[in-house]
Parts: structure tokens; sequence; C-alpha cells
């Protein structure tokens, strides 16, 4: 197949000139003066740009090139910074129409074109179509050519038609009181920026520390680059319209950092109702690059392991009584192993956390880390506690039986549940929490109870029975719904 050979042979034979409009020429592209770039976790990124350019007394057409592919254009804002009295903005256009095979053999429709076949035989004449895999040239003696893309090696045109342009560009038409060099800012925003958090986590052997070091995972397909660009990340729920909700996080690509390092480079601060990090050194970020930076270190937090057996059917609320004697029978026998740390500055990590994912780790007795559970936090300010599950205890099983259900009369219902806790861990007794969601009507009571619980909410009560290494603990409770 010649198809790669012949769009890479078109564009490459094509003579390239300059793209001149009705206003005239456009002032040369010159390097950044300097990016920032302002990231949010939704997958957006505002970008301001500053260049100089040298525009003349009068109207003036200038093209900023380099710009993001995925550019909301209706966000773009420009300004020129040594003369913003005197500089005025008649027109601003986003052309994206980008050269390519297709797009040549369109704009050349009716215009002559040089086609060179396998065999060296040269087609001179006007194109007549090029749909499909099929070009049609009339000669200048009238004679109609086809040829398909499989048999060209090559075609020519004279020149890159007017509107063509090889990448997204920014198109200005100004008005300036004087001519000389000027700086201009441009800011914009732009889709396919994401930056998450990600969190690597060594628990102690004993469970009761962890050592965490937080990293900013930033990826970059949004079509253009960043050099050397002020980084700025911010964390927090700020409202957008449904068209900016934001996009699939990118996966980390980090490997475990298990080493405690040295003070981050990244500054935080308020902005508004939200969080900033600064990186404090400029940033370069390519096009489709994911990049890392360490934001956040502590060693020997205070943490400890929670278990928790919740064989409780799905509570949304209360709707109506719940009367279906088999609802809420469940059959999870599954206990979770949870971790749980505050962040607050007393006995704890003293830092604020984005949401983003966290994997933990345990060294095992040669001193290699094993990866022990992997979740997501939301975001979580200073000061608050930290919870997440890591898996299933492989040596605890839970077991919740109805053993009564009983209609006292048309509006009261009386209901018994048996909660068997087996621990198979030969020399470890262990604490199992046990939530119980009193899911049939608001208006209940507990008539009897085995083991002393603790109401948790207005629908949910909790048991935390010590379960004897290799024994076994059951709990039984009876309660009334009453409507």
């Amino acid at each position: 197949m010649r198809h790669r050979l012949f769009w890479l042979s078109a564009l490459l034979l094509c003579s390239v000139g300059a793209l001149l409009a009705q206003e005239g020429s456009p002032v040369n592209n010159p390097a950044s003066d300097g990016v920032a770039l302002t990231v949010y976790n939704w997958g957006s990124a505002l970008v301001r740009d500053r260049r100089t350019f040298t525009l003349s007394e009068g109207v003036n057409r200038l093209d900023f090139n380099d710009v993001a592919s995925s550019i909301d254009p209706t966000s773009v804002t420009f300004v020129s910074l040594s003369d913003p009295q005197g500089t005025r903005v008649l027109e601003q256009n986003y052309v994206y129409d980008l050269v390519d095979g297709f797009a040549l053999l369109n704009r050349y429709l009716d215009q002559r074109i040089r086609v060179t076949v396998d065999d060296g035989t040269v087609y001179e004449g006007q194109l007549l179509s090029s749909r499909g895999s099929d070009i049609i040239l009339r000669a200048d003696d009238g004679q109609v050519i086809l040829t398909t893309t499989s048999q060209i090696r090559d075609i020519q045109f004279p020149s890159l038609p007017d509107g063509l342009i090889t990448r997204p560009t920014l198109r200005w038409l100004l008005q300036s009181a004087s001519s000389g060099p000027q700086q201009v800012e441009l800011t914009y925003l732009t889709g396919n920026i994401t930056w998450t958090a990600d969190y690597n986590i060594l628990l102690a052997n004993d469970n009761a520390s962890l050592d965490l070091n937080g990293w900013i995972t930033l990826g970059n397909t949004s079509g253009t680059s960043y050099r050397d660009a002020l980084l700025k990340l911010v964390a927090g729920d700020v409202n957008r319209l449904p068209e900016y909700e934001a996009q699939t996080m990118m996966d980390a690509m980090a490997a475990p950092t298990m080493a405690m390092r040295s003070a981050p480079q990244v500054e935080q601060r308020n902005i508004f109702e939200y969080k900033l990090y600064e990186i404090q050194r400029p940033v370069t970020i390519a096009n489709n690059e994911t990049k890392q930076v360490e934001f956040v270190a502590a060693a020997n937090v205070p943490a400890k392991v929670i278990y928790v057996y919740d064989a409780n059917p799905y509570f949304y609320g209360y709707y109506g009584p719940v009367t279906d004697q088999y609802y809420g029978q469940s059959g999870i026998t599954d206990v979770g192993s949870f971790v749980e740390f505050t962040t607050g500055e007393d006995k704890g990590l003293g830092a604020d956390l984005p949401a983003g994912r966290v994997r933990v780790y345990q060294q095992d007795s040669d001193g290699a880390a094993v990866l022990i559970g992997e979740n997501r936090i939301d975001h979580t300010p200073k000061g608050e506690d930290v919870r997440f599950l890591l898996g299933n205890a492989f040596d605890l099983v839970g077991e919740r039986v109805q053993t009564s259900f009983r209609i006292v009369s048309e509006r009261v219902i009386q209901e018994t549940y048996q909660i068997t806790l087996r621990n198979r861990k030969a020399d470890q007794a262990v604490e199992i929490r046990v939530p119980e969601k009193l899911f049939r009507w608001s208006n209940w009571q507990i008539l009897s109870h085995s083991l002393d619980y603790t109401q948790i909410d207005s629908s949910t009560i909790e048991f935390r029975p010590i379960v004897p290494p290799n024994g076994e603990v059951v709990i039984t409770y009876t309660v009334q719904y009453s409507w």
C-alpha cells in the first residue's frame, strides 16, 4: 500500500510559501517571553503566554502559533503590555484548517497539479476529483486520466493554498498607533491537561504509623508543549458549565517511593475557597507527557488499621416502611480492613491533601515493599481524618443471619439478627466494628441486645466486639419498627 507514501510525498514536495491575507503579510511569530500555566483538577488549564512582536503603525496582522489544539477559542483574551492604549484589536480569529493530503487535494480542485505513478509516468493537468481513492485529471489536450492512490508515488502542488496552515494559529487584526517592538500577553483556557495527586504510603509492620509521599501527577495531551513554564495547580471543586466537566484522569506512572526526600519544592497557599500549589522552579511540560513533582512528605505519622464487618443492604434513606421479610439479607461474609490517620498538626500529617489515588505498601521480612491496598481519597483539608479501604482481611469472617421476623400488627414489625464473627489469626485478638443499618423505618427501638452498642446516627447502631485469636463472637439484637 502506498497511502502513507502518497500523503508524505504530497506534503514534502509542495512548495510551502508564506500565507498572504487581504490585510497583508503577518508579523513573524517570535519565541515566547514566558509562559504561566494554571492547571485545574477537572482537566483544563489557563495558559498565559507573553511574546514580543515588531508592529508597524496602522493595521497589522499578527499570528500566534504554538497554541494548544484543545484551546477554547471563546476564552481568548489579548492585551498589549507595551502600549495598551494605542493598540486596538479589530478582529480575533482561531485558524485550524491544518494542511494535510485531503485538505490539499480539496483546495486544488479545478487547478493544475502534477502526479507521478509507480512506473515513473508523469501526469499533469486540472484536478477534477479526489473522492475516495481515485484521482481524476484532465490533461491540456482534453484527455481524462484516472489513477488510484495505491498507484501514486507522489503528487506535486505549485504552492500551499491560501488559508491552509501547518499548526493551529490565533490570528489578530490590530490597529497600532506607533511602530516598534511591543510585548503582548495572550491568555486562554485549554482542555486535555489534567493533574491529580498520587500518594505512596509505607505502613509500619505494627500498623501504628506510616510514611507518606505525595506527588503531583500532570498529564498533557493539549496539542502543544510549554517550555520553562511557571506552573500552578488548583485543588478544589470549581463550578464550571457542563461542557467543561472533568475528564478521565490519566493513570499515574510513578514507581513506589519509600525513602523520605528533602523538603518538596512546592509552595501551597489559599486562593478563594481552594488550595493553590505553585512549583518553585520553571517546569517544561512536553505534549503527550506525564510528569510528576513531589509536593508533600511526612514520616512516622500515627495511624491505625480498622476492621469493619458491614453486611447491610444499600441504604439511600427512608421512603416508606419496608415490610418484605427477606430484604436486607446480603450474604456478605468479608471483613474489610481500613487504614486511618489525621491530616492535623497534632500527631498527624500537618498538610492538606488534594483528591487523588493512594497506594499503601508494607515491608516484607526481607525488606521488600509489598502493595497491600489502593484507593482514592477526596479533597481533605488539614485537621480532618482520612480513612479508606485497603481490602478484605483474609483471616476474619463474618456471618449475618435473620433469626426472627414477626408482624406484630398492621403497623409494627419485630426482627432479630444474629451476627457471628470468627478470627482465624493464631496469636492476635482483633476488634471488629459492626455497623447495622436500621433500614425498615425511621421509628425504631432496640428491644434486646447481647452486646453494648453505640448509636452512630438516626439510622445506624454499631457494635465493637473484640474477637480472640482462633475464636468467635456472636452478637444478637432485636429491633422493633412502628409507623
